[in-house]
């Protein structure tokens, strides 16, 4: 395993191996912080986005697994001062062993992974977040013992992070996926066609209650992502329909759990009630996006 830009990058066997990982670690780390698995490496972290969950989770994982870390802003880099992705990504990878980009645009981290000779991981990008799925098929597992069987509501912007659990759920066999959102904002098409491929067909509706009936798991995230700030005023209009309360919690299934990948705009997505009654969910899912990177890197470098 060298990279991860797409979460099509795994197959649903890395994916069980990796979760198995995960939980081993998470298990373990009550006993023991301190592991020399990764002595000597070290990984980069290149931030255009701000971050509190992804840096600090890529640096305590690398840290608790015995090696070093280096977080860097792009206006650090001379990529902010117009170095081409090219060079900068062949002269990261002579001083690191690899590297997390997280970043605008999609397209940034594939050309940096076309050029690096070290692995690349995707720790966000305006098509993709496969590392928050790798967490939150952990937590779906963990809360409902298993992934095949069950049913996920997506509810609100078909955005990064609905498109890689798409894809995360698809990959774990899971067949049963429906998306509530507004018309012109649904999954990217390319996303439902791969998942389709591999036997999820995800329902994608207007109507809130059609996608929630009967589900196993609630998923929403903010309505206004990094880089979509101009479009507030209009964004928060739309999706007005679409925020998760106690209405639409009472829809799906009596022990259904809500998910959301932080950071929570209460009173938007979200009311206060349900994020006061699921915070265990949301505080788990936020946990193990650090067992499941140390089980990718892992994976990648050991």
């Amino acid at each position: 395993m060298d990279r991860l830009i797409s979460i099509f990058d795994l197959e649903g066997r890395d994916i069980e191996e990796l979760l198995a990982i995960a939980s081993s670690l998470k298990n373990e780390r009550a006993h023991v912080k301190r592991r020399r698995d990764l002595e000597g490496k070290v990984l980069a972290l290149i931030f255009e986005k701000p971050s509190t969950r992804t840096r600090i989770s890529f640096e305590v994982a690398m840290l608790e697994l015995g090696g070093d870390v280096l977080s860097l802003n792009r206006n650090e880099l001379q990529l902010g001062r117009g170095e081409r992705i090219k060079e900068t990504a062949k002269v990261i990878s002579i001083y690191t062993d690899a590297v997390m980009i997280r970043a605008y645009a999609h397209s940034t981290i594939e050309e940096f992974a076309h050029y690096a000779s070290i692995p690349v991981i995707n720790g966000l990008s305006d098509l993709e977040h496969p590392c928050q799925t790798l967490a939150d098929l952990m937590t779906i597992k963990e809360y409902r013992k298993q992934l095949r069987g069950i049913k996920i509501a997506w509810v609100g912007d078909g955005n990064n992070v609905c498109n890689s659990l798409i894809g995360g759920c698809a990959l774990a066999g899971i067949e049963e996926f429906s998306v509530a959102c507004p018309r012109g904002y649904e999954p990217a098409d390319r996303i439902l066609k791969q998942a389709e491929s591999l036997g999820c067909v995800v329902h994608i509706t207007e109507d809130i209650e059609e996608a929630v009936t009967d589900a196993d798991v609630i998923y929403t995230d903010v309505w206004v992502s990094m880089g979509a700030e101009a479009e507030r005023a209009r964004r928060v209009r739309v999706f007005r329909p679409y925020q998760v309360n106690e209405q639409v919690v009472a829809i799906a299934k009596p022990d259904a759990i809500v998910m959301h990948c932080m950071p929570v705009h209460v009173g938007e997505e979200m009311t206060e009630s349900v994020l006061t009654r699921e915070e265990d969910v949301i505080l788990t899912q936020a946990e193990n996006r650090l067992h499941t990177q140390k089980a990718l890197l892992l994976k990648m470098l050991k």
